[in-house]
């Protein structure tokens, strides 16, 4: 079934999706109170998701993951009185400013991970976080130095197997004053942390960082991780990546060997001095990392599918329901339901933007119906650009039947209709 749109008009009613009337002009995220804008395009759908808080919910799989990681870092690295090194903070609410999110991270004005089209706004000054990174300048803030945090994330992107909008992270920072670093040094007596960045004779590291300094940091963040990542596969082949990140310099992704390829399991790297000096704490430096809890369970427990993270279906969760959250485990598919495929085409207005419709497909549909959109087809006439895109529809609870998949499909074309497609 192919459905020709000649005229959509994706911006405003279709990213936000949440009807027009005053008592809408209001939403609450964990029980407080926020006012939408013109800028809004968060939707009622994905506001369900801030209440599941799943990487706390006991025997779930993203729950097992972070506990596994905390417990590493908890027992591996102590202070001399034995407690300790990382503390860790997994229950800070996601809703944050758009300075937070961008500004304090030093991301650039022009980033594409600004854009409108990638994240999810409350309004013109609040946002839901797009990364748990957003925290850390109010963490070194209070007095941290070493720390731990997991929270729920949000991004406007792709709908696939291994994309949702909804996911979780952690993200790990350590910072060492210079005495710190002086005993691992060649010569301590004459050991800095910093330097007059005039001295600097090249960019492959901060220019307000020394060498030597930059050698040790990076030696322990990759021992650290090194060894975090072996705690959860076991040994394995890896190596290092060289990476760009807004907030640290120089990055690195770690890739290990998995199933016969590379798999990225976290970004890192030095962080950026500007960072820990609006952070009050000029002196010191530090590295940082994070990482994605549903890649790692997907990858440890083999799970094809990232909604399965949101299942209710006991089938799914008492698979985790486990006395030791080290044992193996490996998921057993309950179920192996035949997919149906439907194809829908529209010219593109100048509003378009892909991630509209991928909304549109997620939060009007029946949950957990949409196994991925694909581009299939594209051609421009006359000025105007016309794409085709595949859905593939899949439950993993249920049989889909031709008549109901049908229906969902038309379901959408009606969704369309209501937003100003003109659907035949």
């Amino acid at each position: 079934m192919v459905l020709i749109i000649r005229r959509l008009q994706f911006r405003l009613g279709c990213t936000r999706l949440l009807s027009s009337t005053a008592s809408d002009s209001r939403i609450k995220i964990l029980g407080r109170e926020y006012t939408l804008d013109e800028e809004s395009n968060v939707t009622d759908h994905l506001l369900k998701h801030t209440e599941k808080l799943l990487h706390m919910r006991k025997d779930h799989p993203l729950q097992i993951v972070k506990q596994r990681i905390v417990e590493h870092m908890q027992a591996k690295y102590l202070w001399n009185n034995r407690s300790p090194l990382f503390s860790h903070y997994d229950n800070i609410s996601p809703v944050v400013t758009h300075a937070q999110n961008f500004d304090q991270l030093l991301v650039p004005g022009d980033h594409v991970s600004r854009r409108r089209q990638e994240n999810y706004f409350i309004n013109k000054e609040l946002m839901l976080r797009a990364h748990m990174t957003c925290h850390d300048q109010e963490l070194l803030r209070s007095g941290l130095d070493c720390f731990l945090s997991t929270g729920d994330v949000y991004r406007r992107d792709t709908i696939d197997r291994t994309h949702y909008p909804v996911f979780h992270q952690m993200d790990g920072v350590r910072l060492f004053p210079s005495w710190e670093l002086e005993e691992f040094a060649k010569d301590p007596k004459t050991f800095t942390a910093l330097r007059d960045p005039a001295e600097a004779t090249d960019d492959t590291i901060q220019r307000c960082h020394t060498p030597e300094a930059v050698k040790i940091v990076e030696y322990s963040l990759k021992s650290t991780l090194l060894s975090l990542v072996q705690s959860l596969f076991g040994r394995c082949q890896h190596r290092w990546v060289d990476a760009t990140f807004p907030f640290t310099h120089p990055s690195w992704e770690l890739e290990i060997m998995f199933n016969d390829e590379w798999l990225e399991v976290l970004g890192c790297g030095i962080l950026q001095q500007d960072i820990l000096v609006n952070s009050a704490v000029p002196t010191k430096i530090g590295w940082a990392f994070g990482l994605g809890l549903e890649r790692l369970a997907m990858a440890m427990y083999n799970i094809p599918d990232i909604r399965l993270f949101w299942s209710e279906d006991k089938r799914f969760l008492k698979q985790f329901q486990v006395d030791n959250i080290h044992r193996t485990i490996k998921f057993e598919p309950y179920s192996n339901y035949t997919a149906r495929t439907r194809d829908i085409a529209f010219w593109l207005p100048p509003s378009f933007e892909e991630n509209d419709f991928y909304e549109l497909a997620r939060s009007k549909l029946p949950s957990g119906t949409v196994e991925g959109v694909e581009l299939v087809d594209q051609f421009t006439k006359e000025d105007r650009t016309s794409h085709c895109y595949r859905l593939t529809y899949r439950a993993w609870d249920r049989h889909l039947s031709v008549e109901e998949a049908n229906e969902i499909h038309e379901g959408l074309a009606r969704e369309v209709e209501q937003i100003g497609g003109v659907v035949r």
